[in-house]
This record gives C-alpha cells, structure tokens and sequence, in this order.
C-alpha cells in the first residue's frame, strides 16, 4: 500500500468500527472543555472526569472561577496530577476571559494559545469539539499510531499533524483524531501493539516482521 492507500483504508476502517464519536471528556460547554482538556495533560479522561463534577460544582463560569482561591481549585484537581501548574493557570485564564473576552471562550486559535496552560493540541481540541473549526489535534498516541501505520516520518507532534492534515479530508478530522484514541486505547495501545499485532497494523503493512521503534 502506499501512504495515501493506507490512509483510505485507516478512514474507512475506523468510521466503521466507531461511528459514534462521543468526547471523552465531560463537559457542557466551552469554558468547562477547555478546563478538562487542561486537566488532561500527563492524565487520563477517566481521571479528569471524576474531579470536574467537583470543580464545576464550585464554580462553573470564567466569572466565578476566577474568584476562588487557587489553593482550593488545586485541592479539588490534586488527583490530576501536576495540580499546582494546573490551578494557577485554571485560575489566570479564567481571569483574562473575564477581562479580555467579555467571560467567553474565545473562537481563534491565537487566542486560545495565548491563555495560560493552554499549548496548541488543547486549543484543537476546543475548536474542533465546541465550535466544530476543523483541526487535527495530535497528542502522544496519535503521533505513535501515525508512525506506526506509515502515515508519517515526523519525530515531533507538529509534523504528524502537518502530515495527517495532508492525508485525510478536512471535513473528517475532527472526527477521526477521536476515532484514532479510541482504537489505540482498544487495540494499538504502547503495550499491547508494536505495530506488527492489531487489525490496522497488519492490514497495512502485512509483511512486518519486526517491531515498531516510534520517534517520540
């Protein structure tokens, strides 16, 4: 198969196996996608989805959460994970919405990579998943599987986005990065796949005999 091959089958293969794509993030709007999607960095949706009831209940608006105290927003996401980065900057950038977008999320990519704590991958998931902006946002496992399935030579999340944007239909982006994180957790996890065991894999390169060594 060539790459462009590949790449067609893997869009096909996978509307098939998940043509529901629910976000696995808990949330009821922008503001609190945008918090979780924060939460999520070095942690696991499972985990960030049981502290955010607790968080939102306290405060749930850019205009309310920037009046509590840092110390308790880190108390609430302690089992997140690097907590005192994360209630610092859950705190500013509830602050700066406040003054600077009248208490809304903003709607470019600028802006939203401007906030505190808030890195390319998460303004992606925010524009892809609340304003429905394509985008491809590539975390670790995206970047894996991509080289894993010859999709691209990147040795940095920005070119396997570069690469996977050249490759795939705009209009399926924002539903194929959660379709490939929910097949890498199912089938092509770091663990249980070296990119000669799951389905895509070995459609795609039948003749692999060795394992995968990725670049991370």
């Amino acid at each position: 198969m060539t790459r462009v091959e590949r790449a067609a089958f893997i869009d096909r293969r996978l509307a098939e196996l998940y043509p529901e794509t629910p976000i696995p993030l808990e949330h009821k709007d922008a503001f609190s996608l945008l918090v979780a999607v924060l939460l999520s960095a070095q942690s696991t949706d499972k985990g960030v989805n049981k502290v955010t009831p607790a968080l939102f209940a306290v405060a749930d608006t850019p205009g309310k959460m920037m009046h509590v105290p840092v110390e308790k927003i880190r108390e609430i996401i302690r089992p997140c994970g690097l907590s005192p980065a994360k209630s610092r900057n859950i705190s500013e950038l509830s602050r700066l919405l406040v003054e600077r977008h009248g208490g809304a999320v903003p709607r470019t990519f600028d802006e939203l990579e401007a906030l505190p704590g808030v890195g390319h991958k998460t303004a992606s998931v925010v524009m892809a998943q609340a304003f429905g902006v394509p985008a491809f946002p590539v975390d670790t496992h995206i970047h894996r599987l991509a080289q894993r399935w010859g999709l691209t030579d990147g040795r940095k999340v920005e070119q396997t986005e570069r690469d996977l944007k050249k490759l795939f239909p705009q209009e399926h982006w924002n539903a194929l990065h959660l379709r490939i994180i929910f097949y890498g957790r199912e089938h092509c996890t770091a663990r249980g796949c070296d990119g000669t065991v799951c389905e895509i894999c070995r459609t795609v390169f039948p003749g692999r005999r060795r394992a995968v060594r990725t670049k991370k």
